[in-house]
């Protein structure tokens, strides 16, 4: 697998166009840009579970998880940020991928695997984006049919017309070229998954202002679970909650859209304490409100079809911020994707009208610039994750188990090597021990994380049929 190492690289751009001084289009991101970014990652529909994972974990160990997982995502979010320049962080030359920054800094052959996790990953979120945006086009039309209680209707319906148009809506997004002409979608999804998780918490909190909230526990207890329910549902909560904070793999092509001035990595330090912070607060509010209103019945999504019914309206709205967040989402995490793809065509095909030719197109005063090479791979991509997520319903349960194995290495392993590396830590010094216990822990998270995700998964096979699923 060939990956840039430094050099410029197939970068389509006009030759008016001013560039940094790699030959590069000149950056324009902000502190603000890279913060919607970042929002637009963490804060996505798995916000509104956690209230079912705190449900099973109790205030005690759900809090303390929540404040664990954000401190542990920020620390390493930096220590990754200060990478994005080698061997200086401020005057070494610019990686522009994950990829690119281990195989730079630490050599050998592990950037393979880097790249295997990370991509692994972020192909398998669109698999999950798709499925879950389809469950909540469901999720409006089942309980518009539980409020109008439509004779004759059965209120399950088939995902696969809703994955199809999603996809659809993808094929034309995708055409964006590359997260520098993303920032506009970014923030309209920061905005919509803000909302959507507020109207969460304000139907949780009206439901306790009113006295029916269910009854909740310190340490967490539900009477209908067995002990080794219990046991696996507690590693699934953590695991969830580990996940929904990390967003490490797009850290570096986030960093790389920022101006050079100030340096990258002080604007993206701050950008990760924005997000960080927005993150916390959103979870802090879904996972106690939702779950001192359902009590150890929370559901697995309190905005879908299993939690609030009414007002269906404004839960209505809810489910269609969430659309038009997952519809951002999606390509926030696949255009690392597109771009890995993109530039190891152009590097070994420069001269290929295919794959470095931009046609300028007009329709009406909008111009648009089009590359056959994007335009059919990514078509075929998003129509590849699409029939996936058709044909597997239960992907969710899957991408549990992917998440788990990425988390380790993608959130933790590598920024601490590197940071190792960069700054010639002693071994067995006090900061060596310090990043490796870190390191420890959090492979004990994914691997707890990862043994709960099969568990899931051997339960979940026997319940779907491919392309069959109706809910």
């Amino acid at each position: 697998m060939e990956v840039e190492s430094g050099a410029p690289h197939y970068f389509p751009h006009d030759d008016a166009q001013q560039v940094d001084d790699d030959g590069r289009p000149s950056r324009t991101g902000t502190q603000w840009t890279a913060t919607a970014h970042i929002i637009t990652a963490v804060v996505g529909a798995g916000v509104l579970s956690l209230a079912w994972a705190m449900a099973q974990l109790g205030w005690l160990i759900g809090l303390t998880a929540i404040f664990s997982f954000a401190g542990v995502t920020l620390y390493a979010a930096n220590l990754l940020t200060d990478c994005y320049r080698s061997p200086d962080p401020v005057t070494g030359k610019r990686n522009y991928s994950y990829m690119a920054t281990v195989k730079n800094i630490l050599g050998g052959k592990q950037y393979i695997f880097c790249g295997i996790v990370q991509y692994g990953n972020l192909a398998a979120f669109a698999i999950g984006y798709t499925i879950t945006t389809s469950i909540s086009v469901l999720s409006i039309r089942k309980i518009n049919c539980y409020h109008y209680k439509i004779e004759g209707e059965s209120c399950r319906y088939s995902n696969n017309p809703y994955m199809i148009g999603f996809g659809i809506v993808e094929i034309v997004l995708s055409q964006i070229p590359n997260f520098h002409k993303l920032s506009w979608l970014s923030v309209i999804a920061a905005i919509t998954s803000i909302g959507y998780a507020s109207i969460g918490a304000g139907l949780s909190l009206a439901t306790i202002i009113q006295g029916k909230g269910g009854k909740t526990s310190f340490t967490g207890s539900n009477p209908d679970q067995t002990p080794a329910d219990r046991a696996w549902n507690m590693l699934v909560a953590l695991g969830n909650m580990a996940l929904a904070s990390t967003y490490s793999q797009l850290i570096i092509d986030i960093e790389d859209t920022l101006k050079s001035s100030p340096p990258e990595n002080e604007t993206m330090k701050k950008a990760n304490r924005n997000g960080i912070v927005a993150m916390t607060i959103m979870f802090l509010l879904c996972s106690c409100s939702g779950y001192a209103a359902f009590g150890p019945q929370t559901p697995g999504s309190i905005l879908m079809a299993s939690g609030f019914h009414e007002p269906f309206w404004l839960v209505d709205l809810a489910n269609v911020l969430i659309v038009v967040h997952l519809v951002g989402a999606y390509q926030v995490i696949t255009q690392p994707i597109f771009r890995m793809v993109e530039t190891m065509a152009g590097q070994k095909w420069p001269n290929t009208a295919f794959v470095t030719k931009e046609y300028r197109v007009g329709i009406g005063k909008m111009k648009l610039s089009v590359n056959m090479l994007r335009l059919v791979w990514r078509t075929i991509f998003v129509a590849v994750v699409t029939v996936l997520g058709m044909a597997m319903p239960f992907f969710n349960d899957m991408l549990a188990l992917l998440g788990a194995i990425g988390f380790w290495p993608s959130v933790v392993y590598f920024p601490v090597q590197m940071t190792i590396a960069t700054q010639k830590i002693q071994k067995r010094s006090l900061k060596w021990f310090g990043l490796q216990t870190l390191n420890f822990f959090c492979f004990l998270v994914s691997l707890a994380a990862a043994c709960a995700a099969i568990h899931g998964i051997n339960q979940a096979m026997g319940r779907f049929k491919p392309f069959m699923y109706k809910d």
